[in-house]
């Protein structure tokens, strides 16, 4: 683009004075010529002309060995000091396992030699040995020491053994048995309150054994036994007895003593037993007891007076046994 100069007209006469001095920023720049648009219809126009397309990248070809594009870069190598980090657990574990196979190992060992050793004797007690008399058995010559010595035979076995024989000649009414509480009790005249005393002081089993003689004499001994563990039962049992025996209106006495007994008596009713349409029926009773047995023996005549005599023998041999 050309510029335009600025023409003075003619006619005026030159001013020759100065022209004011205008600062360079104040005068401005003249505008930019635009920038020169292709003609696409002009073939000699070279803007007109457009580049040529970029060619595409080769794509390599895997099934060619020759082409090195082909080939692919190998993995690249770890860095040497990438170091992979040790696991504690494992070796742990390893150590804890092998000291429990030991401790275990050492105790089947230990067991081992021990039981194949021969036992080790333990040391003597160092107290004084007891001795305990023997048991004197019951005979002729028996006095009241050999009867107080017997007093060690435990009679936790069968009671049915302590009970006298009967005599020769005698009938046999009842054989040595047991009897149960209940059947003790009925031997009793208030067979309530004898069931019911019985079980309330530890009753444990009783034997008994019968026979007569001549069809007058008839005897019945009973041995009643009592558990112990807090209170004496058979001598609150035979104390019992005797009491009775004293009070009661046909026997009315203390009694005799039976020979080698602190505390067995015989007692022989004073007057016989009545009954209509019966004979009359003299009685005679022992009461007698040694450790946690009690002896009962009833003694009964149908013909005449009680042989006192006869019933302090009986109940004598019947202590000796026990």
């Amino acid at each position: 683009m050309e510029t335009q100069d600025h023409q003075v007209p003619q006619e005026a006469a030159p001013d020759t004075r100065p022209e004011p001095a205008v600062p360079r920023a104040a005068v401005p720049d003249p505008a930019p010529e635009p920038a020169a648009v292709p003609d696409p219809a002009d073939p000699a126009d070279p803007a007109a002309v457009p580049d040529p397309a970029p060619e595409p990248a080769a794509v390599p070809d895997p099934a060619d060995p020759a082409d090195p594009a082909a080939v692919p870069d190998p993995a690249p190598e770890p860095a040497a000091s990438t170091v992979r980090p040790r696991r504690r657990g494992r070796t742990t574990l390893l150590v804890a396992a092998a000291a429990v196979l030991g401790v275990v190992a050492g105790a089947v060992t230990g067991y081992t030699v021990q039981y194949h050793r021969e036992p080790t004797p333990l040391p003597p007690l160092s107290q004084p040995e007891i001795r305990t008399p023997k048991p004197v058995t019951a005979g002729e010559h028996t006095t009241a020491r050999s009867v107080s010595v017997n007093r060690w035979v435990k009679t936790d076995g069968d009671l049915r053994q302590l009970l006298v024989p009967e005599p020769k000649g005698a009938k046999t009414e009842k054989k040595a048995d047991w009897d149960d509480l209940f059947s003790f009790a009925t031997w009793f005249e208030d067979e309530d309150y004898m069931f019911e005393d019985l079980a309330e002081n530890d009753f444990r089993r009783a034997v008994s054994v019968g026979w007569s003689e001549d069809e007058k004499v008839y005897v019945d001994i009973r041995l009643v036994q009592f558990r112990e563990n807090t209170e004496l039962n058979a001598e609150r049992f035979g104390e019992g007895q005797q009491a009775y025996m004293s009070e009661d209106e046909w026997a009315g006495n203390d009694g005799e003593p039976i020979p080698g007994s602190a505390n067995g008596r015989t007692y022989v009713y004073d007057e016989p037993h009545r009954e209509a349409g019966y004979e009359p029926l003299y009685q005679g009773r022992a009461v007698a007891w040694r450790g946690d047995l009690v002896m009962i023996i009833e003694y009964v005549n149908n013909s005449g007076p009680i042989s006192e005599k006869a019933l302090k023998s009986l109940a004598k041999r019947q202590l000796e046994r026990l």
